[in-house]
């Protein structure tokens, strides 16, 4: 592979010799047979959506021959000024590399020269477009992937070595008899300890394809011996719900981490049981969640609104604009809904938070999401390799960008946005937030909403900093709090275990006076003891400890519902759905301003659309390209 593949994908080429790399440049300008066996079929992430199929197949019998030999004839050009831009490129690349090889000084490794170089082209576009090396390719799908194969554990790393924390539940360890609180020491007979021991190095090794062996040596403690266990590799579930209970009487609690290939079917499961205890108003917990398969958010946004919303719209150079509408099936279309957001929710999570706010379906709670408008299309390579190249801008229904401002090249300053919004204040005042007046648009009921840097909650709850102190913060920063609750886990996981529920189990902790033993841990660490701080930041302590302990001996969704208690955005959420406001009011004005201004957002939005590629890029403030 050369550098040349990159460019010839991100310049869309089109070598008419070449039937592959030709077929390929058809799809990505959007030429297609529209048949069962082709089209979206291209798109992993929109394949899911198969009424898009049919709509766009009902719009094309609808043109005439010759409209669509004219539509054919300008893409063909768009083509043919593509391959000719490219090839220059491509002779003047390939003859770079072809000196460096003959005539530098000291001998070059190609091979890594390349592998070098791409992160370094893609990173001249914008800070979304990656390229991902084949060592780290099945890693990063497996995150979105509704599985992967293992063994079946979850793990930690102490002092060098892999301690078993859970072993999932009719997995492939279980079957063989693995448990909670092994000490994995040896990996296919050979030791396994000290600092080779990492994430990464302990995934790789204890991962691998279904039906593969691992052998594994085991110190239990109480055994004598190493246990010596051959296990095979099967499919272990990765689930993107990680909580959906009833949280109290009346209403339901999901946490969705990601947007993943099985998390639509999750929500469905979810939803169905919510349903069956009763469920009349449901927090959707979106905190923390980057985002992941556009798709998914579609269709579970689709979920809770009525027939013929629009749920977002995508736009690029070169990828026309495409509506995605809600098609009416949704199973809880007039539930109440809640969606939590805050400066860690990007991406797929704010194309739902965005769908269910400008169609005032329901409220957003909590603190200004990230600001990522970007559509991400991966494609693959001969090698192993792949890039995610970004395509696309996507829009809320109100016409929005919400991608926040970014300079091409300077990821260093990107990245520090959500530094420097903590430093100006915005996650603990509303009244720090600066938004642009330039980017205002209107909810389908006349609210004003604010495109160019992620989206704002309707209601804003600062992060809770109650008993925070400098004892509490150096002693989470050193990590003494984790390193606390999984020793005190590791040595009295016999007594604990007893407990099967997070309410069991925190009546009994209550009981051990565990912030004092986690002081005198914490001293033995290094932590000079402060008592007036400590029992200053004493429930913030005891929701560390506990909490931790709770997710060790159980799991997330127990661990959830104990921070859920205190949790200020969660108990906001509670409050709102119990007075009956979760949906949304007009503003006070007469019904014609409404209607005029939600008007106006639509017409801004078509013209938006209908604009030439290279205006519409002249006219936008933010660079929120691809």
């Amino acid at each position: 592979m050369v550098i040349s593949e990159v460019l010839k994908i991100v310049s869309y080429p089109g070598k008419e010799k070449d039937v592959k790399a030709y077929n390929d440049v058809m799809s990505r300008h959007k030429i297609y047979n529209f048949s069962e066996k082709s089209g979206w079929n291209r798109f992993p992430e929109l394949a899911s959506i198969n009424r898009k199929y049919h709509t766009l197949r009902s719009s094309w019998k609808k043109e005439t021959r010759e409209e669509r030999r004219n539509e054919m004839e300008t893409r063909m050009e768009m083509i043919r000024e593509d391959y000719e831009t490219i090839k220059a490129i491509n002779n003047k690349l390939n003859g770079l590399l072809r000196i460096v090889n003959d005539q530098y000084v000291d001998t070059v490794n190609m091979a890594e020269l390349v592998e070098e170089a791409m992160p370094q082209i893609l990173n001249e576009l914008d800070p979304h477009s990656s390229y991902i090396p084949a060592k780290d390719l099945q890693a990063v799908n497996d995150d979105l992937a509704g599985s992967f194969s293992g063994i079946g554990v979850q793990f930690t790393i102490q002092q060098d070595t892999i301690h078993i924390s859970d072993v999932i539940a009719g997995g492939p360890s279980e079957k063989v008899g693995i448990m909670p609180g092994d000490r994995i020491v040896e990996i296919d007979d050979s030791a396994f300890v000290g600092k080779i021991v990492t994430n990464n190095e302990s995934m790789k090794r204890l991962k691998g394809p279904k039906g593969s062996e691992v052998k594994i040596g085991v110190f239990r403690p109480g055994e004598k011996e190493i246990l010596h266990f051959t296990i095979i590799r099967g499919d272990i579930p990765n689930k993107s719900i990680k909580a959906a209970y009833m949280i109290d009487e009346k209403y339901g609690y999901m946490n969705i981490e990601k947007f993943g290939e099985t998390t639509y079917p999750e929500m469905l499961i979810a939803l169905a049981q919510l349903h069956q205890q009763n469920c009349e108003g449901l927090i959707v917990d979106l905190r923390g969640n980057t985002g992941g398969y556009m798709g998914a958010a579609i269709q579970m946004v689709n979920e809770f609104l009525p027939k013929g919303r629009l749920i977002v719209y995508t736009e690029g150079r070169k990828s026309p604009r495409e509506n995605y509408p809600s098609n009416g099936t949704g199973s809880s279309q007039q539930m109440p809904i809640i969606v939590l957001l805050d400066e860690g929710s990007a991406s797929a999570s704010e194309i739902f938070a965005g769908a269910i706010q400008d169609n005032d379906r329901g409220t957003i709670i909590g603190r200004r999401s990230f600001g990522k408008g970007l559509v991400q299309q991966p494609i693959e390579f001969n090698d192993g390799s792949a890039i995610r190249l970004t395509i696309a801008r996507y829009y809320t229904p109100s016409g929005r960008c919400i991608q926040k401002p970014y300079n091409k090249g300077n990821d260093a300053q990107y990245n520090m946005d959500l530094l420097t919004r903590y430093e100006h204040g915005e996650f603990f005042s509303k009244d720090s937030i600066k938004q642009d007046e330039s980017h205002i648009y209107y909810t389908s009921i006349g609210r004003p909403v604010y495109g160019g840097g992620g989206i704002m909650p309707d209601i804003f709850v600062p992060q809770d900093t109650t008993g925070i102190t400098s004892y509490f913060t150096m002693a989470a920063n050193r990590g003494l709090t984790i390193q606390f609750s999984f020793q005190y886990t590791d040595k009295n996981r016999q007594t604990l275990q007893k407990y099967k529920t997070g309410e069991e189990l925190l009546k009994y902790l209550k009981t051990q006076n565990i912030l004092e033993k986690f002081a005198q841990f914490a001293e033995g660490k290094g932590l000079k003891r402060r008592n007036l701080l400590m029992y200053k930041s004493k429930e913030l302590f005891n929701r560390n400890l506990y909490g931790n302990i709770i997710y060790n001996m159980l799991n997330m969704e127990e661990y959830l519902k104990f921070l859920n208690q205190s949790d200020a955005t969660v108990l906001k959420a509670l409050e709102v759905l119990k007075a009956g406001e979760s949906f949304p009011q007009a503003p006070e004005q007469k019904p014609e301003e409404a209607y005029e201004r939600t008007e106006k957002a639509i017409a801004k939005a078509d013209q938006r659309s209908q604009k030439p590629a290279a205006e519409r890029a002249a006219d936008d403030d933010i660079y929120c390209f691809a």
